[in-house]
């Protein structure tokens, strides 16, 4: 017997499958993770498509919304170079698939062939013949009325009644192409062999501002444990700056064993209150609230009110515990213990923190303590809880988090989850993959125009946009960088509005923010001086040099304008000045078009000529027209592609512009 070849072994109907489907985009790491969106939002895929010889192809965008098992068909167009381009729009939470089919096109060739060969003058009564069959086997393929059409047509041009130019023109009418068009024969058609994914979330996962506040600073009296019924009390003065989130450090019991005192002291006394990150106590651990800030019924409450103001709570996930943890008692087993008999605290060398207790994730339990750690967050997703302000993520097992976030998200898909993971971009993006909504980012440590410019670039015009969203912070409890530390007003000033409109999602920690809380630890620290981390703070919101006025304008700005609403159109724009950063972002109707100028130099007064390519503005550059800088409320007459700012970092630092076209 004859040895088989490879040949051999091809399926007959795979060996006449010819054409050809590559580089797929949008597309994560072929295929093994999603992409992301939010509702209304568009879908682009293009991809490579081809074939050997000279045949037509035709290609369809298939998709669907992963609780519906039929295909919806979205015809591809040709761009250039056998490059091919549809859309969908996602319109549900949850997951849509999308893939592509194409095939030769038969009668789009014939047809085609026949226009050429009728330009030239040539014979073409075989052609006919063979387009009647083609429009016979479509007819076949057709039912009803449509059958009948192309029926009918099919005999017009087999027939040879009519004059040969009524039957081409028959053949060549848009009509008949129409018709035959949906009834394609996809007998050999190839289908990518991919389903990619896409997970849809609600539009807060896109555009939000965020407000992080500890509850138990939020007392009027100085000295006094805040409250829930206290944090009630700010949210008309949160709401009046434009925040729509409202983050709070956890919420838990704080343990006592090794409880840190003031300024991160490794020992504090009777009198601190410890750090909220130090989780558990005889009271509880993660599914319960500190006594002093209340009972269930009162963040209930909070939650209320916080929502008749426009404003949702996010709770911090912080997956740890202190020594007095219920966890440690019931389940030593989740724990690594030392030779010594003691368990393996948290440490960052030369770092330590004694007051928190890592779960060991390599346990032979780990199954136990996933399903645990996921009562926990489907606990407060029980108590009206959607957003979640994850800790160091990157300390867990990446497929510990797809796990768990895969399995909320297909419960409760309105859940945002925020990666506080400041570590390696590898790790951050793969976080990202694994499905974090959102993403902290190294914003608060980029300083001059290139590197915003290179860094910004990176997360909206490459393929990184795809699964990563950025979350843009100018502060946090443990983040004091050196501009804010050297800058005052004006750097505060300065990081907000870059924070603001270089991110549709950006947050500050406040009140140290607006109050511009600029002390450190000791030089070369990023920690605050007498950090709220370790004690419980009494914050002058009222005090005149306070930034909230500020910071309203800019939200306001924020709301008001689409192009501010999402990253993707960001870009960046010549300035003749290296101390100044000019960047735009657009609507794609061009209706709402910002251009940002920033002065990066918080000590003097910058000045330089700004490029703009009115063209991709909707503008005529040899016509004059209108900047209107929403901050100051000034208007200014521009003429041409280059013009001339200057900005005084102690007045304000910035332009926030919105172009206007005549008439507009």
């Amino acid at each position: 017997m004859a040895k088989r070849t490879e040949v051999d072994k091809v399926p007959v109907e795979e060996g006449r499958k010819r054409v050809v489907i590559e580089r797929v985009e949008p597309e994560v790491d072929g295929g093994r993770f999603p992409i992301k969106r939010t509702i209304g939002e568009e879908v682009v895929v293009e991809a490579d498509i081809f074939s050997d010889g000279h045949d037509a192809l035709s290609a369809v965008l298939l998709y669907r919304a992963d609780s519906y098992s039929a295909w919806v068909e979205v015809p591809m167009q040709l761009l250039v170079n056998d490059r091919w381009r549809a859309a969908f729009r996602v319109t549900r939470l949850g997951r849509y698939y999308y893939s592509i089919t194409a095939w030769i096109d038969r009668f789009q060739t014939w047809r085609r062939d026949l226009e050429k060969k009728v330009a030239a003058g040539q014979e073409v009564a075989v052609e006919l013949l063979t387009g009647a069959q083609l429009i016979a086997d479509a007819a076949g393929r057709a039912s009803g009325g449509s059958a009948q059409k192309l029926r009918r047509w099919a005999r017009s041009l087999q027939a040879q009644v009519d004059s040969e130019q009524a039957r081409i023109d028959l053949a060549l009418s848009d009509e008949v192409a129409a018709l035959v068009s949906r009834y394609p024969d996809r007998g050999l058609a190839v289908t990518y062999p991919v389903d990619l994914a896409v997970v849809v979330d609600r539009e807060k996962a896109r555009f939000s501002s965020w407000y992080e506040m500890f509850p138990r600073s939020c007392t009027p009296e100085p000295g006094r444990h805040g409250t829930f019924r206290d944090c009630e009390a700010k949210l008309p003065y949160i709401a009046s700056m434009g925040f729509d989130v409202l983050y709070f450090p956890p919420i838990h019991p704080i343990g006592r064993t090794n409880r840190k005192g003031k300024n991160n002291a490794p020992m504090g006394d009777s009198e601190d209150p410890g750090s909220p990150w130090a989780i558990g106590a005889e009271e509880g651990g993660h599914k319960a609230i500190h006594p002093q800030l209340g009972t269930l019924d009162d963040f209930h409450r909070l939650m209320a009110r916080a929502r008749e103001h426009g404003i949702e709570i996010a709770l911090d996930m912080s997956f740890q515990c202190s020594p007095d943890h219920p966890y440690v008692a019931e389940h030593p087993e989740w724990f690594r213990w030392r030779p010594d008999g003691s368990v393996q605290y948290a440490e960052n060398p030369p770092k330590k923190y004694q007051d928190i207790y890592p779960f060991d994730f390599e346990t032979e339990h780990w199954q136990e303590l996933w399903e645990e750690l996921r009562s926990v967050v489907l606990y407060w997703i029980d108590q009206g809880v959607r957003i979640f302000r994850v800790d160091n993520p990157h300390t867990k097992p990446f497929v510990f988090w797809e796990w768990l976030l895969g399995d909320v998200k297909r419960k409760h898909p309105d859940t945002i989850f925020l990666s506080e993971a400041f570590t390696r971009p590898k790790i951050m993006y793969r976080l990202a993959k694994l499905g974090f909504t959102q993403s902290y980012t190294y914003f608060a440590w980029r300083n001059t125009k290139w590197e915003f410019v290179d860094y910004f670039t990176e997360l909206t015009q490459t393929p990184v946009r795809e699964y990563f969203r950025p979350s843009l912070w100018t502060n946090t409890p443990d983040i004091l960088t050196e501009y804010l530390q050297s800058g005052g007003r004006p750097a505060f000033m300065t990081r907000l509005v870059l924070a603001a409109t270089l991110g549709a999602s950006y947050g500050i920690y406040g009140p140290a923010f607006e109050l511009c809380e600029n002390r450190p630890k000791e030089p070369g620290s990023e920690e605050y001086l007498d950090s709220e981390k370790y004690e419980i703070k009494h914050w002058d919101t009222d005090r005149p040099d306070s930034l909230k006025e500020f910071i309203a304008r800019v939200n306001r700005i924020r709301r008001d304008n689409p192009a501010l609403h999402s990253d993707w159109s960001l870009r960046f724009h010549t300035v003749d000045n290296d101390q100044i950063v000019c960047y735009s972002k657009q609507t794609e109707d061009l209706s709402n078009v910002i251009v940002v100028v920033v002065n990066l130099d918080y000590r003097y007064t910058q000045s330089g000529w700004v490029e703009l390519p009115l063209e991709t503005f909707g503008l005529n550059p040899s016509e004059p027209y209108q900047v209107h800088d929403l901050l100051s409320d000034a208007r200014y007459a521009w003429q041409g592609r280059r013009n001339y700012v200057e900005l005084n970092p102690q007045v304000v630092p910035a332009h926030i512009f919105r172009m206007l076209r005549p008439g507009q």
